[in-house]
């Protein structure tokens, strides 16, 4: 495959950035802060069996798919945030694509997130890891290796990129606020759970949003943070698509001129309003411009930046979680497990912060995260926004509840871990935010 068929520079499209040589300036500039963003074309020119729903493979392309890179220097610390239009990515490939990128560039895996939008309707990449363990029956197929080489070369070259673009900037956050989702845990009259719609579940509705901007006030990049599975399309749908997330990326980047990236966040039990429909007018696709896109832009319009300096600081967290008993590990999802001949063992699950100077952290996880767990973190946070981007660096399954453990329901019974795991992570990143990191 063609890389260079594919990748569309942003910088082509977004003339917002001063273009800096790559070398010198590319170094960190004490007491200065920039930041420049990226996006690349990742759609494939042929059929892929498609992810997230029982096997299926594309008949061709509603929209396409791209890599949207955000990167960030304090003048001491860079850091770099990925968003890419796909389901899911096994730990395996994120290890992979860091320790090259590393190899190639020097930057350290810590300083880079790797998330994806959890789209139903994008390519498998990878190994299939954990989902193979959850749903066996799905993955007689082998993996895609050819698309996945070409993915993580796509995405280390677009952080090359906006590592040689960087240009002085400003950091604003906010927040905001979308009723485009809703708990999908629904039960019946005799509390059997099951997917479906629960309107009185809890629900997180709050949009995290960071603006990066020149200093003269010309947008660089929107991260918009919302926590909504990307299942407005359903398994009928054969058609390459980035779902409701997609769709409001763009609508969003029509509209401020920059690279929009659309990070979601605790979603493992929260489905969008439209939900699994066979094709894009029974999903009311882009009424998510309305619901959340709009939205999006209402809350980029009320917060502003203030000029003062930005540090930003990266860490790393292991949160040891018991795995449930009889589930199975394989390779493919990487060196996470601590047992001895036939226990059950501790899974070692990364977790990562980035603190942005005294009032914003930002905390992500390789899970599917049921919204209560994010919530009640954030309500004991010391810092004045917190968010919480999912699906970032690998995927492990579904983090639930001890609520959830005992109530069942089908991520209950797919999850590698214990009813303990909720505290054990609660624990660890509470603790972390409370120390501020150090």
């Amino acid at each position: 495959m063609s890389t260079g068929r594919f990748v569309a520079r942003a910088l082509s499209v977004f003339t917002l950035l001063a273009l800096t040589l790559a070398g010198p300036e590319a170094m960190a500039q004490p007491g200065r802060f920039r930041a420049s963003a990226v996006k690349v074309d990742i759609t494939p020119s042929t059929s892929k069996w498609l992810a997230g729903y029982p096997p299926r493979q594309s008949t061709g392309v509603h929209d396409r798919l791209f890599h949207r890179v955000v990167a960030m220097d304090d003048g001491t610390t860079q850091f770099f945030l990925a968003s890419t239009d796909l389901c899911l990515i096994a730990p395996s490939v994120y290890d992979e694509f860091a320790a090259q990128l590393k190899k190639e560039t020097g930057i350290d895996p810590v300083q880079v997130w790797w998330s994806v939008t959890h789209t139903h309707s994008a390519p498998e990449v990878g190994p299939h890891g954990m989902a193979k363990l959850m749903m066996p029956e799905r993955y007689g197929h082998p993996p895609d290796a050819e698309y996945t080489a070409f993915v993580q070369r796509a995405l280390i070259d677009a952080i090359k990129e906006a590592r040689s673009t960087l240009a002085p900037a400003r950091l604003a956050s906010g927040t905001g606020y979308s009723a485009a989702n809703i708990n999908r845990r629904a039960r019946d009259p005799k509390g059997v759970i099951s997917l479906g719609m629960n309107p009185d579940g809890p629900v997180d509705r709050q949009i995290g949003l960071i603006r990066l901007e020149s200093p003269e006030g010309a947008p660089i990049a929107l991260i918009a943070n919302y926590s909504m599975h990307a299942t407005a399309l359903g398994a009928q749908n054969t058609l390459i698509s980035g779902d409701a997330a997609g769709t409001v990326s763009a609508y969003v980047e029509e509209r401020v001129g920059a690279p929009v990236l659309f990070i979601n966040g605790a979603a493992g039990d929260l489905a969008p309003i439209y939900s699994v429909q066979p094709d894009f007018r029974a999903a009311h696709i882009t009424e998510f411009n309305v619901l959340l896109g709009d939205r999006i832009l209402a809350a980029n319009s009320a917060i502003r930046a203030s000029g003062a300096a930005v540090h930003l600081r990266p860490i790393q967290k292991i949160v040891e979680t018991p795995r449930r008993a009889g589930f199975g590990w394989t390779p493919e999802i990487g060196d996470y497990l601590v047992a001895g001949e036939g226990q059950a063992g501790l899974i070692r699950l990364p977790v990562r912060v980035l603190i942005v100077n005294d009032d914003l952290a930002l905390w992500s996880a390789p899970v599917e995260l049921f919204c209560e767990i994010s919530m009640g973190i954030r309500s004991r946070s010391p810092f004045a926004q917190t968010f919480y981007f999912g699906y970032t660096n690998g995927w492990f399954g579904y983090l639930v509840t001890k609520k959830a453990f005992a109530e069942g329901g089908y991520e209950t019974r797919t999850s590698p871990f214990t009813e303990s795991v909720e505290d054990d992570l609660t624990q660890v990143v509470s603790a972390c935010l409370r120390s501020r990191g150090r």
